[in-house]
């Protein structure tokens, strides 16, 4: 069963969809915004554009061209000075999820988990080791 919403963009009610996360009205504008500022990257003496400038000339926000650019549907490998922010630090990168420094950090606090979940385990056997075993005095 589909589920109403509201539109993240505009407030009407729709139908959520799996596909777009906004209504069909808005859809229809932010694709617009995308031709302005597909249009405005194809040209060559564009290709170098920062954020910024992008934001200035073609009056889309920073929040859309991010969402542009997370979705796939602007390539940064052709624009060398666009980029978007690391999900841990905020920081401008250009490939994955996670800065250098945010995903080293991560590493080594795997790290850090692993070794402190192989002592645990070390200590559960140590502990099993130690049980001993009487003899039945009964008999």
């Amino acid at each position: 069963m589909s589920d109403l919403v509201n539109c993240p963009s505009c407030g009407k009610i729709m139908v959520r969809n799996k596909f777009r996360d906004i209504c069909p009205d808005c859809y229809k504008e932010e694709e617009k915004l995308f031709d302005t500022v597909y249009k405005y990257m194809r040209k060559r003496e564009n290709r170098a554009a920062t954020m910024p400038q992008v934001v200035e000339a073609t009056g889309v926000s920073e929040e859309l061209l991010l969402k542009f650019i997370k979705n796939g549907r602007i390539q940064i490998t052709q624009f060398p000075n666009l980029g978007y922010p690391c999900d841990k630090c905020g920081t401008i990168i250009r490939t994955g999820k996670l800065c250098e420094s945010c995903a080293a950090e991560l590493k080594k606090e795997i790290e850090l988990h692993d070794k402190a979940e192989e002592f645990k385990e070390e200590l559960r056997r140590r502990e099993h080791e130690r049980t001993y075993l009487s003899k039945d005095r009964d008999k």
